[in-house]
């Protein structure tokens, strides 16, 4: 384990390199998400089949997650962080040059495995180095590389797709991801780990639970082709069957002689309230990233170029947001901050519910904007308050749970939202200009959903926040 004693200049170290593994893993999602229509016409296969190629990623992520916050608490967060590049690099390999859908799949799933050891241990490592005085400010800047990436990724993608190959989008991983997984292991300090000890710390983990858990995410998000077809019996059965054993999972781990999840975190009121929080926020922004594109480009008829400049105006809104955000919540109360974070997110999806047949792109804008200012108010105070309750030894575990959140509501909002999306449009394989309102009114109707969502956290969050007032005054008063 690495020790927490740490010069400024050699955190600032660490802070680039996760923010480049963080900068690069951004553009990657950001990119194939503008790349879905031209991957579902050159892959041939529908555009509701296309959104796979982000959901198989995000479910394995979402899956295995929480295993490698755990395995890094236990083993080191740094050596599971930088072999998680390594596997990153050779699905995006896989991917770039596979030449049929069920590879590019095997490719993204791949991908997965390491994104998810990046993400799992990211937030943990963050944790170990700052101090609550200064975490939320470190992890705003790992926010704005994020948020880098997430404006290179739709321009860069558009930009690719204007002149080469999508291929490209996920060929441009490798040299970069190498680079970057070089520097990590100059800077990043690595325990001299054998296989012995490797088995020895996992022996006794709750590998059935695990299994469980698996199973259950899986027939959740299987479900969703199903919906989609409106076959409703066997789609609902999947969804029921999945969620009871993801539920079940939690019970089950919580009573393991050696669970994956500490009791100490699950039985954390307040930061269960803003993982939850997270998760439905995620959720609601999910369903837009997934949706857009196809409006734009499918529906109004716009380049791949032109509708990833667009795009990218939240993650510039958030950019620019995010270091404020980051310094007044280290100053502020963060939980009157995530309430003001998400009233600004509920007016965007009113505006999303919004849009019109013809591209309005005033509403457009604003719309776009003032989602990503939304997110970033929410999300730095959010993910400082979240690592900020539990305890310095379960940092890895909690990161991971929390970036679980995170992952587990962009999967079910990409999920829901084209489900939803795609059941109103029965038979429809591909979205064109001719379908004219029927794309239109069942475009709103899931936008009106979001709305719904978002609504329903910002209650969750005011709530919270009058409960923390409460606890306070208590406090005092003893």
């Amino acid at each position: 384990m690495a020790s927490k004693t740490h010069s400024r200049s050699n955190n600032i170290k660490i802070i680039i390199v996760l923010g480049m593994f963080s900068f690069l893993g951004s553009i990657s999602g950001s990119s194939t998400n503008l790349a879905l229509p031209q991957m579902s016409k050159d892959l041939m296969v529908s555009n509701g089949q296309s959104t796979w190629i982000v959901q198989i990623g995000l479910i394995t992520s979402a899956i295995l997650l929480v295993m490698w916050g755990h395995l890094g608490d236990l083993l080191s967060k740094n050596a599971i962080f930088l072999y998680g590049g390594v596997i990153f690099v050779i699905g995006s390999g896989l991917t770039g040059i596979a030449p049929v859908f069920w590879l590019v799949l095997a490719g993204r799933f791949i991908q997965a495995i390491g994104i998810s050891m990046i993400q799992a241990n990211s937030l943990g490592i963050t944790t170990d180095y700052f101090s609550d005085d200064h975490r939320a400010e470190a992890l705003a800047v790992i926010s704005m590389f994020i948020s880098v990436g997430a404006i290179s990724g739709p321009a860069i993608g558009g930009f690719i797709l204007s002149i080469a190959s999508w291929r490209w989008i996920f060929l441009i991983n490798v040299p970069l991801m190498l680079i970057v997984i070089y520097i990590g292991f100059r800077v990043m300090p690595l325990p001299q780990e054998s296989f012995a000890s490797f088995r020895h710390a996992t022996q006794g983990a709750n590998w059935f639970g695990q299994n469980i858990f698996t199973i259950g995410m899986i027939l959740f998000f299987i479900s969703s082709p199903f919906i989609q077809q409106q076959s409703y019996v066997i789609g609902f059965i999947l969804l029921a069957v999945g969620l009871a054993l993801t539920l079940f999972y939690f019970y089950q781990d919580d009573g393991a002689k050696n669970p994956w999840i500490s009791p100490e975190i699950l039985h954390n009121k307040r930061y269960m309230v803003s993982i939850t929080a997270l998760m439905l926020v995620m959720l609601v922004n999910a369903i837009s990233n997934i949706l857009l594109p196809f409006y734009f480009q499918s529906y109004g008829g716009i380049s791949p170029f032109f509708s990833g400049l667009l795009i990218m105006l939240q993650s510039v809104a958030m950019l620019c947001t995010t270091p404020i955000a980051g310094v007044l919540a280290d100053k502020f109360n963060r939980e009157a901050m995530t309430i003001v974070g998400l009233i600004v997110l509920v007016v965007s999806q009113v505006m999303y519910a919004s849009f019109g047949r013809a591209l309005d792109y005033p509403l457009i804008i604003g719309a776009i904007v003032l989602n990503g200012i939304g997110m970033a108010i929410f999300l730095s105070p959010n993910n400082a308050l979240t690592m900020g309750l539990v305890p310095k030894q379960l940092t890895g575990v909690a990161g991971s749970f929390n970036t679980f959140a995170r992952t587990f509501g962009m999967t079910i909002g990409i999920s829901f939202g084209s489900a939803l999306l795609f059941s109103q449009l029965p038979g429809v394989r591909r979205i064109s200009p001719a379908l004219g309102m029927q794309f239109m009114s069942a475009f709103t109707n899931v936008f009106w959903v979001a709305t719904a969502l978002s609504v329903l956290t910002l209650v969750l969050v005011v709530l919270r926040f009058f409960t923390s007032r409460k606890r306070a005054k208590i406090a005092v008063k003893a």
